[in-house]
């Protein structure tokens, strides 16, 4: 039997597609937010989580999400250094709103996809906190 060959993926890669991972996550879970009673009425009414839908929080709620995707090409493009510290702080402070998400959701489905994320950021800031370092030798 032929022994199936495996490399090392470089830790930037590995960081790019766990918060490509999250970012689908992220998505389709607004996705099926949408199917939940009341959601489309209070989109219509300019109603959100954080009240009134005004410029400014949907200004916040639209960074979140714009830092969070360009973690992905960020985490390749970024030199090592740099990148380590980003990816732990996002992904730190991704899982502390994730944290509260799954705490508060009221929804399942809502709760399992934070749950998901969570460790995906958790998973990114180990990845990040324990980037390997090139030997001297």
């Amino acid at each position: 039997m032929l022994k199936l060959s495996e490399y090392e993926v470089n830790i930037k890669i590995k960081l790019s597609a766990i918060w490509a991972s999250a970012m689908s996550l992220y998505i389709y879970c607004d996705y099926f937010e949408l199917y939940t009673p009341e959601k489309l009425e209070s989109m219509i009414n300019g109603t959100t989580l954080f009240g009134s839908g005004d410029q400014g929080v949907l200004l916040g709620l639209s960074s979140i999400m714009l830092v969070t995707s360009l973690m992905i090409c960020l985490s390749i493009l970024l030199p090592a250094t740099i990148n380590r510290v980003l990816n732990i702080l996002v992904g730190l402070i991704m899982t502390l709103m994730l944290g509260y998400l799954t705490y508060v959701a009221g929804w399942y489905f809502y709760k399992m996809y934070a749950a998901v994320e969570a460790i995906l950021t958790l998973l990114i800031v180990w990845f990040a906190w324990t980037w390997p370092k090139e030997s001297n030798a």
